[in-house]
């Protein structure tokens, strides 16, 4: 007997708290898709089947894959504490969602893990077997969930710590879009002027008979090399030698430390990237402490997370003074990287009993910080880059057409 077709269904319903979710199934009917989401404690409120198109034809291309980003996990983890605190057994809810979650790496890395589960071992080290998917903050949430017995608030608290960076990335990516396109704008028009627009006007010029300004002539010399083969490897061979120099570099732990410390001094920018360490450091050590995570192994992940070599140098330090038997804001105050607002509220969290409390007011702060400062720089970059072009530009303007002042005047 032929196996029913299967057609992807979109949903809405209502969850236990009355709250709206939304997502995709696929399933033989109406009536199936309406089964399942009501076995997953759900109130189903509209099914309807997905039209396909020639638009929707998913193509697959070997060796390429789904990328799982941090809204995929987050995505994943909401979920997945849905049905946990609805009473699915960890097995069935894996099942469903490695049915209805749309990337399809994440999908088969959890069908890989219900597969571990059933196999006998524990959620933390199946999803310990996937570190490309599930980082070493993840697999250490999930496994203090399980020793806790509070699998599902913890998994809340993941999802709720991804959403809180995926939020922070889209706002610095978009305060740096407008500055970026604007850059490239000018590097093109510059480049299509020098190539096909200055070329003309020499041959012009050569008719003349008559010395050039000099900034005419130094227009025509930059033409000249730009369209030779020099030109070419100046401006496109060598700046593709030293990004593959750059990646290299960057790929080595030494590289990756100077670089992270360029970050932080870099005028402008430097105090962006900075609040940006302090905002994830705060953040992932405040979701572990809160998990329940040890505090040595807390701070062992956070140094692995965070991102950036000085602060990760120097929570390492942390942890050896607090293996020692010292407390956190003691060390934490003799590394100039954390600012003394830092060091004083985690002081204060250390002696009421709620570091990971502070940790999370920190974190806010420094988020509220950085969407004021991504906001300021682009109030400030905005009018910089239109001189900058509008600089360029004109002064290709002005060297092209000096020359015919000088023909004006022999003609008076």
């Amino acid at each position: 007997m032929a196996a029913p077709t299967l057609t992807k269904f979109d949903y809405q319903v209502r969850d236990r708290a009355g709250k709206m979710v939304t997502g995709q199934l696929e399933a033989a009917s109406p009536a199936a898709v309406a089964a399942k989401l009501t076995s997953m404690g759900y109130s189903p409120i509209s099914i309807e089947a997905v039209k396909e198109t020639g638009l929707h034809t998913e193509i697959k291309i070997p060796g390429f894959s789904d990328r799982v980003g941090l809204k995929d996990l987050a995505i994943f983890s909401r979920q997945f504490a849905t049905m946990i605190n609805s009473g699915l057994s960890l097995i069935r809810a894996l099942s469903i969602l490695a049915e209805q979650t749309e990337n399809s790496t994440l999908a088969e890395v959890i069908d890989e893990a219900r597969s571990e589960i059933e196999a006998g071992q524990s959620l933390s080290a199946a999803v310990a077997e996937h570190p490309k998917v599930f980082p070493k903050l993840y697999v250490a949430m999930v496994r203090a969930g399980e020793a806790a017995g509070m699998l599902d608030q913890v998994l809340l608290r993941v999802a709720a710590m991804y959403e809180a960076d995926v939020k922070l990335r889209g706002k610095i990516k978009s305060a740096m879009t407008y500055p970026v396109i604007v850059l490239v704008m000018a590097i093109v028009l510059s480049a299509a002027m020098l190539i096909f627009i200055v070329p003309t006007f020499a041959g012009m010029f050569d008719d003349l008979g008559e010395e050039l300004p000099w900034l005419t002539r130094m227009m025509m010399g930059l033409s000249d090399f730009v369209t030779s083969w020099a030109g070419l490897a100046t401006f496109v061979l060598l700046p593709a030698g030293l990004w593959f120099a750059f990646k290299r570099f960057r790929a080595t732990e030494r590289g990756r430390f100077v670089l992270d410390t360029i970050k932080l001094r870099v005028p402008v920018f430097g105090p962006l990237f900075h609040k940006i360490a302090l905002s994830r450091f705060a953040r992932n050590l405040s979701t572990l402490l809160a998990a329940g995570v040890p505090i040595l192994q807390a701070l062992e992940i956070t140094a692995d997370t965070v991102n950036n070599g000085p602060i990760a140098t120097a929570v390492r330090d942390v942890q050896t003074s607090v293996r020692e038997g010292e407390s956190i804001n003691r060390p934490l105050g003799s590394h100039e990287v954390f600012p003394p607002m830092v060091v004083q509220m985690i002081a204060v969290g250390e002696e009421t009993g709620n570091v990971d409390g502070m940790l999370g007011k920190v974190a806010d702060f420094y988020d509220l910080e950085i969407e004021s400062t991504t906001e300021s720089l682009t109030a400030m970059m905005e009018p910089l880059m239109i001189g900058v072009i509008g600089g360029i530009v004109g002064t290709m303007v002005i060297a092209l057409y000096l020359p015919m002042f000088g023909i004006f005047d022999l003609i008076e």
